[in-house]
């Protein structure tokens, strides 16, 4: 079972738009950035191949739902014509 969360898998309708302002916006870029690698330790902690506490994992869960929250709405707000 694959336990990452890609952008481009979780929004596919969106996978133009992400690729556009991953490399124009930097501000996504840099938050998109982030939001993968939180991502890909999660999974890793999942797959015991890392430890964290409860806490540490909750606080990790919380952070990449406000990450793709907010790259979700830079994704929404860029035209698709302007893609």
């Amino acid at each position: 079972m694959d336990l990452h969360h890609p952008l481009k898998t979780e929004f596919p309708q969106y996978q133009q738009i992400i690729t556009t302002l991953y490399s124009t916006d930097e501000r996504f870029h840099a938050f998109m950035e982030e939001y993968d690698q939180i991502d890909d330790r999660i999974s890793r902690i999942e797959e015991n191949l890392e430890f964290a506490t409860d806490q540490e994992i909750e606080e990790l869960k919380l952070r990449r739902v406000h990450l793709k929250d907010w790259l979700y709405h830079a994704v929404r707000q860029k035209p698709a014509a302007a893609a």
